[in-house]
């Protein structure tokens, strides 16, 4: 596994690539990219993109190397594949040029030696009416969770999905659910279900020095991975009658668009609602992604220091 840091002494932050070529608007890529890295780097921790270049698979993408994965999203739409753990193999194998997804970038970020990982929302239990008709579709990031020993820093999971049931089944898969400041678990978007009952986290902390030594004593303790949830703040957090009512438009277009199936659902979900919701979605998407890679380089940095 390739691995490329600035700093091999400085701990290090996996950042995932899906988010930067498929979750927003191609030209927001590079800006969010160095955002990104500029607050991990603020708190004395080193990013490391995480991404597949010529079947390559590397923890720690060079500025060239991101420029030229995003440069080939921008410029011919959909030849930058999106692959999760069962996909992954066949796209190194054929020397494909890929972004990772939060169960990827486990995946490779875990056998570069990398602990902690910031993305936005987990993926989950989605509903029947996302992708179109019955059917069970349950991301592979629950699974993720169970192999390999990662801190995982999110805004809980995508509220497209179907919450009470991916709390459960997080709960079912054994994997500890810390709140970070909150015990509500929160989903994207807001900081807490708005209408359904979701089971609270399993333990909350309110510090993050704290919180990055139980991280650290949890994942040598069980070989297996961590979900802190942090909620988005509450500046840009979006009302439950704003989002009902973009959610509702959102799935109307991803009806009538017959590509949004199975793995291409939430991006194309996503997409229609920044439409629809005149970019306000995006932003949220934005301010929460910055503020867990904030939280997960003070992790990371803490998970360093003695005591």
């Amino acid at each position: 596994m390739t691995s490329q840091t600035g700093s091999e002494r400085r701990p290090r932050v996996a950042l995932e690539t899906t988010l930067l070529v498929h979750g927003v608007p191609s030209a927001e890529g590079p800006s969010l990219a160095r955002r990104l890295s500029e607050i991990v780097r603020a708190r004395g921790a080193e990013p490391a993109v995480v991404g597949v270049v010529d079947g390559a698979p590397i923890a720690g993408l060079s500025d060239g190397q991101l420029e030229q994965l995003l440069r080939r999203g921008r410029e011919r739409p959909g030849s930058v594949a999106k692959v999760n753990t069962s996909n992954l193999g066949a796209a190194l194998f054929r020397g494909q040029t890929a972004a990772t997804t939060v169960s990827t970038t486990m995946e490779i970020a875990s056998r570069a030696g990398i602990g902690v990982f910031a993305t936005g929302g987990l993926g989950g239990v989605h509903r029947s009416a996302i992708g179109g008709g019955p059917g069970w579709d349950v991301s592979s990031d629950l699974v993720a969770l169970t192999r390999f020993p990662m801190c995982v820093v999110a805004s809980g999971v995508k509220s497209i999905l179907d919450v009470p049931a991916t709390r459960e089944v997080l709960e079912t898969l054994g994997v500890p659910v810390i709140g970070f400041r909150t015990d509500d678990f929160p989903v994207f978007y807001m900081r807490r279900h708005p209408t359904e009952h979701v089971n609270a986290c399993d333990a909350r902390f309110d510090d993050a020095e704290e919180l990055a030594r139980f991280v650290r004593f949890e994942l040598a303790r069980t070989n297996r991975g961590v979900l802190v949830v942090n909620p988005i703040p509450g500046e840009h957090e979006i009302s439950a009658a704003d989002w009902a009512r973009w959610l509702a438009a959102a799935e109307a277009r991803a009806h009538g668009d017959s590509t949004a199936k199975g793995r291409d659902a939430t991006p194309r979900v996503l997409a229609a609602l920044h439409e629809v919701s005149a970019g306000a979605t995006l932003r949220s998407n934005i301010e929460l992604v910055a503020n867990n890679a904030d939280l997960a380089a003070q992790i990371a940095v803490g998970m360093v220091r003695p005591g």
